[in-house]
């Protein structure tokens, strides 16, 4: 049953090591073992007993919100658009800024747009990070 053993490793790869997680492994794996005898006593080759609950135990999204290590789509959601204000208004204040002294030490020879498109690959890059998990 070495199969079941690295798939559950690989399903907890993610999650920090703990005694609860270690437990929870355990658990997962035995239940995986009890289904794999019980199809096999139903007739079932060991190779498809096994791939049979693997595919019919799913992922673990739910024990990994259990052990408090999943991040809910909301947040993620949340931290985007958060993510996309702060990059427009840094982007906004080094423009600023940038402007500034262009005009007060420079005025004569205009600077500043080539910094500015420098400077907008940030906001831009937010923006399409934001639109593309909407």
């Amino acid at each position: 049953m070495k199969v079941l053993k690295n798939h559950v490793h690989s399903l907890f790869k993610d999650i920090p090591s703990s005694e609860q997680k270690e437990a929870l492994m355990q658990e997962v794996l035995q239940n995986l073992e009890e289904k794999v005898w019980d199809l096999m006593e139903q007739g079932k080759a060991e190779e498809d007993a096994i791939n049979k609950a693997i595919v019919d135990f799913g992922d673990i999204e739910d024990l990994k919100h259990e052990l408090g290590t999943g991040e809910t789509q909301p947040q993620k959601k949340k931290m985007r658009k958060l993510n996309l204000g702060y990059s427009l208004w840094g982007s906004s204040l080094v423009i600023a800024l940038v402007l500034f002294i262009n005009l007060y030490y420079t005025p004569h020879t205009i600077w500043f747009v080539y910094p500015t498109f420098v400077i907008l690959w940030w906001p831009l890059t937010m923006y399409f990070i934001w639109l593309r998990n909407k």
